[in-house]
């Protein structure tokens, strides 16, 4: 259903802010390995994120087209 992958994609944007959050605060206090090991982490939710993003429209459109064609 096209409203849990909006969710999945919206729960992996979340991450990675969050991870994005963390990595600054990392650089900040000059931890610069750990900041690193979490911007990693934050581009894996974001490479995730895209994924259900474009699998969430996908399904919007599959269903659009189907009440259409009813």
């Amino acid at each position: 259903m096209a409203k849990e992958a909006h969710h999945k994609a919206a729960e992996q944007h979340d991450n990675a802010a969050k991870a994005h959050r963390t990595a600054a605060e990392h650089h900040e206090k000059g931890d610069h390995q750990n900041a690193h090991e979490h911007s990693k982490k934050a581009h894996q939710h974001s490479s995730q994120a895209h994924e259900h993003s474009t699998q969430a429209h996908k399904k919007s459109e599959d269903q659009s087209k189907s009440r259409s064609a009813a």
